[in-house]
C-alpha cells in the first residue's frame, strides 16, 4: 500500500474512506446499505421489466419512468458495491485507471438523472396545459430524440474530465473523503495545477444539473399557472396530483446536493461523517426511493404489481397517469 503522508511520492492509487468516526461499526453499518441495495436492484428491474413488457405503459410518462430507473440503477450499481467492500473487507484501494472510471459513470448516471427529471417535467407540463394535443405532442419518435439528446449531452460534457485528470500528479495524499471517486474530491489530492479542471468541472456542473433544476423550477411556475386557471377545486387537485410522484423525485435528487454545497461554502465547520451522509443521501437515496414513490402512487404500475403478485388473470384497465 501507498504512504498517505509523503510529500515526495507520485501516488498512483486512492485510498477510499467508509464513515469516518464509526469504522469500529463498520460491518454493522453495511446491513441497511446491503439492504438498501438490494431494494434499489429489485425496485428499478421491476419499473424497467413492467414498462417493457405491458404495451400499455408505452407512453410518455413510463417511457421517461424507465429511463428514471435505469439511471437509478448505473448509479447504484458504480456506489454501493465499493462502500461495501470498505465495510465488509477495509478493502479501501483503488488504482487510478479504476478510479477514474467510477468517477466519470458516477458522474455520468448522476447527469442523466438530472436531465431525465427535467424530461419528465415537460412531460408533466404538457399533460397538464395541452391534455388534448399530449399524444400528438409527445410521440414515440419525439421521446427516442428527447432520449438520444440526453445520451449525448451527457457524454459529451464527462468524457473530458477524466481525460483531463491524467495530466495531474498526486504527491500529497491519495485518501479521499468518501465511499467511491468524485471530481472535486480527487482534485484536492493533486500538487499539480487544477485550475482547468476545476473550470471545466464547475462548467459541467451548472450547464447540466444547475440549468436542469432552474428548468424545472420554471416547468412548475407554468405548471402552477395552468392549474389555477381551472376553474374547479377537483380539477385543480387533480391536475397537482399527477404532479406528486416527479416532484418527490426532484425533491430526493436535488436537496442533499444543494444542502451540501450551501454547508461546504457558508456552514460551520461540522464533523467530516456529516457531509459524508449528505454525499450519500443524494447519491443512494434517490435509486432505493424513486421506485417506491412511484408504484405507490401511480395507480397503473402498482395493479401490474399487484396482478404479478397475487397471480390474478388479465384484466382490462385504461391508462391513468397517477392517483
Amino acid at each position: 500500500m501507498f504512504p498517505t503522508n509523503s510529500t515526495n511520492s507520485i501516488f498512483s492509487t486512492f485510498l477510499l474512506t467508509g464513515i469516518p468516526g464509526l469504522e469500529a461499526v463498520h460491518v454493522w453499518i453495511s446491513i441497511p446499505f446491503c439492504a438498501m441495495f438490494l431494494m434499489t436492484g429489485v425496485g428499478n428491474v421491476t419499473i424497467m421489466t413492467l414498462i417493457w413488457k405491458e404495451h400499455a405503459l408505452h407512453v410518455p410518462m413510463y417511457l421517461f419512468l424507465a429511463m428514471l430507473a435505469v439511471s437509478d440503477l448505473g448509479l447504484s450499481l458504480f456506489t454501493f458495491p465499493t462502500m461495501l467492500r470498505i465495510f465488509w473487507l477495509d478493502a479501501r484501494e483503488l488504482t487510478f485507471p479504476v478510479c477514474s472510471t467510477q468517477m466519470f459513470f458516477i458522474h455520468t448516471f448522476q447527469d442523466l438523472e438530472s436531465a431525465i427529471m427535467l424530461a419528465m417535467a415537460f412531460d408533466r407540463y404538457v399533460a397538464i396545459s395541452r391534455p388534448l394535443h399530449y399524444s400528438s405532442i409527445l410521440t414515440n419518435s419525439v421521446i427516442a430524440r428527447i432520449g438520444l439528446a440526453i445520451f449525448v449531452r451527457t457524454l459529451t460534457v464527462q468524457v473530458p474530465l477524466p481525460i483531463l485528470l491524467r495530466g495531474l500528479c498526486f504527491c500529497h495524499s491519495n485518501v479521499l473523503s468518501h465511499s467511491y471517486c468524485l471530481h472535486p474530491d480527487i482534485l484536492k489530492l493533486s500538487c499539480s495545477s487544477t485550475k482547468i479542471n476545476s473550470t471545466v468541472g464547475l462548467f459541467v456542473v451548472l450547464s447540466t444539473m444547475g440549468l436542469d433544476f432552474l428548468l424545472i423550477l420554471f416547468s412548475y411556475v407554468l405548471i402552477l399557472k395552468t392549474v389555477l386557471s381551472i376553474a374547479s377545486h377537483g380539477g385543480r387537485l387533480k391536475a397537482l396530483n399527477t404532479c406528486i410522484s416527479h416532484l418527490s423525485a426532484v425533491i430526493l435528487f436535488f436537496t442533499p446536493m444543494i444542502g451540501l454545497s450551501i454547508l461546504h461554502r457558508f456552514g460551520p465547520k461540522l464533523p467530516a461523517h456529516v457531509y459524508v451522509t449528505m454525499a450519500n443521501m443524494h447519491f443512494l437515496i434517490p435509486p432505493v426511493m424513486n421506485p417506491i414513490v412511484y408504484v405507490v402512487k401511480t395507480k397503473q404500475i402498482r395493479d401490474k404489481i399487484l396482478k404479478l403478485v397475487i397471480k390474478k388473470g388479465p384484466g382490462e384497465s385504461q391508462v391513468t397517469f397517477i392517483t
